[in-house]
C-alpha cells in the first residue's frame, strides 16, 4: 500500500496541487522515506547532494514532495524552497543521540521563518528499528515540540526502510492540509 491509496481519500479536492517539503539532517532517512512514499526500491539509496522531487498523480490530485539534502553546507539553501509549502515534514534519526541538539536547532530555525508560518509540521521519528533509537515521545521532548503553539504538529515513529509508520504519518498530513484562500 503506497501513497496513492492514501491520496484517494482526498477525492473531495480535485485539481488540487500540494507542496510538501521534506527536510532533516543528512543521514536522517529523507530520501528513503521519499522512495517509500513513491513505492520505489529502497535497497540502494545514496546521499542527496541537492534535491529530489517526486510528483504523484491521483484522481486530479497532484502531490509534489521536495526532498532537500541535509548536509551542513546545503542547509543554508533550504530557505530557497520554503515558498508555497503546504506541509513541512522533518525527519529525525532517532538513533543519532549526538546530533539531537543539532537537529533541534535546525528545526527551531525552520519554524521561525516567515515563509513557513502556520505550515503544519509532521516529524518522522525515523530508525525506530535500531536498538539505540529513542522513542518518539523522547524525541518530541528534545525537539521542544510541546512548546509549538503557532501550527498543528504531529510526531510519528517510523522505519523508512520497511515503511512502518509512514502511512500513518501521511494520513495525518492528509487530514491537516491547510485550506488555501
Amino acid at each position: 500500500m503506497g501513497l496513492l491509496s492514501i491520496l484517494k481519500k482526498l477525492r473531495s479536492s480535485p485539481d488540487k496541487e500540494l507542496r510538501l517539503l521534506l527536510l532533516g539532517l543528512d543521514n536522517a532517512g529523507k530520501t528513503t522515506l521519499l522512495k517509500q512514499l513513491a513505492s520505489e526500491d529502497v535497497s540502494h539509496v545514496t546521499p542527496t547532494a541537492g534535491f529530489n522531487i517526486k510528483s504523484v498523480l491521483s484522481s486530479g490530485f497532484k502531490l509534489n514532495v521536495w526532498d532537500i539534502g541535509g548536509q551542513r553546507k546545503i542547509r543554508p539553501y533550504w530557505r530557497n524552497y520554503f515558498e508555497n509549502t503546504d506541509i513541512l515534514i522533518y525527519v529525525v534519526d532517532c538513533s543519532d543521540h549526538q546530533r539531537l541538539e543539532e537537529t533541534s536547532t535546525e528545526l527551531a530555525e525552520l519554524l521561525q521563518d516567515d515563509k513557513l508560518r502556520n505550515v503544519p509540521l509532521l516529524v518522522y521519528a525515523n530508525k525506530q528499528d535500531l536498538a539505540t533509537a529513542l522513542p518518539a515521545s523522547e524525541v518530541a521532548q528534545h525537539l521542544g515540540l510541546h512548546l509549538i503553539r503557532d501550527r498543528t504538529w504531529q510526531i510519528q515513529a517510523c522505519v523508512a526502510t520497511d515503511g512502518t509508520g509512514v502511512k500513518e504519518g501521511m494520513e495525518w498530513v492528509c487530514k491537516n492540509i491547510p485550506v488555501k484562500k
